[in-house]
């Protein structure tokens, strides 16, 4: 019996690379830059739509926004990137980003993201546009968007 397509939900930015081929091993409904896709319990996760890295963000995050998926990023300024901000809202994006010292390495990412998993599924489920700050230890902080 041939696997059934994936439903991709999340796409993890280029800068949580590591972290995004660990969680894609293991969760068909995450993809990243350059993604070949895989099979993973019978579901087959086609290749991602941005095949490459370096994009920037005001080009990536309308295909991504575009795809419906939430984004996982690590980025702990991210209220003082206001072009990044612009991309989020004028198209509608969800992002969540691993912020502080404890999401600096690819195990530390780990941790921070299964920390805060159900919430960002829940968030998966919600209207854009909007940004989440999350960390190990402290509640979700949602971005200001203007």
């Amino acid at each position: 019996m041939p696997p059934r397509p994936a439903h991709v939900r999340f796409y993890f930015d280029e800068d949580v690379l590591g972290l995004a081929k660990v969680v894609a091993a293991l969760r068909p409904e995450i993809t990243y830059p350059g993604d070949p896709g895989a099979e993973l319990h019978k579901r087959l996760r086609p290749p991602c739509v941005l095949s490459y890295t370096g994009a920037k963000d005001p080009h990536w995050i309308p295909i991504v926004a575009e795809q419906g998926w939430l984004i996982v990023t690590r980025d702990s300024a991210i209220q003082r990137r206001r072009a990044e901000v612009a991309a989020v809202r004028e198209n509608g994006a969800r992002m969540v980003a691993l912020a502080g010292a404890d999401a600096i390495g690819k195990w530390d990412q780990l941790e921070v993201l299964m920390i805060n998993w159900r919430r960002i599924q829940a968030w998966a489920d919600q209207p854009g546009p909007f940004i989440y700050s999350v960390t190990r230890t402290g509640s979700p902080r949602q971005i200001p968007l203007d």
